[in-house]
């Protein structure tokens, strides 16, 4: 008896001990598991939510990319209208510069001649005067003198 009754005590011991175990031990330890099963599949959960989120940051980094291309390409086109633009005024206002520099030159020019002309025939009178002071001095022929200073004065 006494081997049957060292392993009822042992076998009582055992089923006391596995059920202070299942007791006390086991729901803790399966909270403990559960808990990090549920946190594992968050996650997992979360990864494949930051995977999904990369790849639409990606798309839409792609597609900014292509948009600042074109953004890019249409300020340099932008800039190549306005330069050739700017080019063309510079090129309509140098010429009207020039037209007005040309009629302004032309217009001296013109006062110049007609001011030239005037000290002419200026001197020219003069001369006449003396030539004709000098004929009538020779000559006392007033009719002649004065045909001849006539003929003078209407060819200058």
């Amino acid at each position: 008896m006494n081997l049957n009754a060292t392993m009822l005590g042992q076998a009582i011991s055992f089923v006391i001990f596995v059920w202070l175990c299942m007791k006390y031990v086991w729901p803790p330890l399966t909270a403990l598991i559960d808990e990090r099963q549920r946190e594992i599949a968050e996650g997992l959960s979360q990864m494949d939510l930051a995977a999904k989120e990369l790849e639409l940051a990606k798309a839409n980094g792609d597609q900014l990319m292509v948009e600042a291309k074109q953004s890019a390409s249409d300020l340099v086109e932008q800039g190549n209208k306005r330069r050739n633009q700017i080019i063309e005024d510079a090129k309509l206002e140098g010429d009207t510069e020039k037209s007005r520099i040309i009629a302004q030159g032309q217009s001296e020019l013109e006062s110049e001649r007609n001011r030239l002309r005037q000290e002419l025939r200026q001197e020219m009178s003069d001369l006449v005067i003396e030539s004709a002071e000098k004929l009538i001095k020779r000559n006392l022929d007033n009719a002649a003198n004065r045909e001849f200073v006539n003929k003078l004065i209407t060819e200058m």
